[in-house]
């Protein structure tokens, strides 16, 4: 049993996953696609929920800071309906406000370029993701 967290954006897909004991998240890959050609993710997806046995998904809810739903938000919520229904699997959604900058802290705080933060930033924002929904668990 192991879990794939996800951070959506309209042009990536940074992708997590748990270990075998749903103790750590790690990163797994970004995926970079055509903006907003989020069809186009669903078979990847699928090819490693297979190969790496995935029970679950947990996928970054992007609410504004008011807590209010905006558009994100509501591509998010399309994405999931769309997922749990072509991959067959339960989507639970992770509020993920603050992600990305405290990843790029993170990533800043050990010395990393502009240029190689940029590559690495959705990955690790879909690990702090992943990491909240463990610890809360």
């Amino acid at each position: 049993m192991r879990y794939l967290g996800l951070d959506l954006g309209s042009k990536t897909l940074g992708i997590s996953i748990s270990d075998r004991t749903n103790t750590i998240a790690s990163v797994y890959t970004t995926i970079y696609f055509k903006e907003d050609d989020y069809d186009s993710l669903f078979p990847i997806i699928k090819d490693i929920i297979d190969k790496e046995g995935i029970t679950a998904i947990i996928l970054g809810f992007p609410k504004n800071m008011n807590n209010t739903i905006g558009k994100r938000a509501e591509i998010t919520l399309e994405f999931r309906d769309k997922l749990k229904s072509i991959i067959g699997i339960d989507v639970y959604l992770m509020d993920e406000r603050l992600t990305s900058v405290i990843s790029n802290n993170v990533l800043i705080s050990a010395d990393i370029s502009r240029k190689k933060r940029k590559k690495k930033v959705d990955g690790m924002a879909s690990v702090l993701i992943l990491q909240s929904y463990l610890d809360k668990k």
